[in-house]
């Protein structure tokens, strides 16, 4: 079953560039593991919640346009992976596995079908 991480951490939090690459190595390794054991389907970061632009649409036409992410929590996504796993819990397993998870948070959701 396929499932999506999202990771979300606080884009305002200052860190140094020495915690920036370790940050960056810890999620290339992780990047690289989950592709040996062929659960990685995909994985991007994201750009700042300050490059988003929402888009909302009503029946007959209306739409609205704001510039900016849905929410304006401490916590924006700031990266996402699709990865396959048997169940919830391997899922939930690897999602502690995610570098972010030491200064973010990590959230598991199954993937539906369209």
């Amino acid at each position: 079953m396929r499932y999506a991480l999202l990771v979300s951490t606080d884009e305002s939090a200052a860190i140094s560039e020495r915690e920036r690459a370790r940050r960056a190595a810890a999620g290339a390794s992780f990047r690289d593991q989950l592709q040996e054991r062929g659960m990685l389907l995909a994985g991007e970061p994201l750009q700042p919640a300050a490059t988003a632009t929402t888009v909302r649409c009503w029946d007959g036409g209306d739409v609205m346009i704001a510039q900016g992410p849905v929410s304006r929590a401490s916590e924006q996504v700031s990266s996402l992976f699709i990865v396959d796993c048997k169940d919830v819990d391997e899922a939930i397993d690897v999602a502690t596995r995610v570098p972010a998870a030491w200064y973010g948070t990590v959230e598991v959701r199954p993937v539906g079908d369209m």
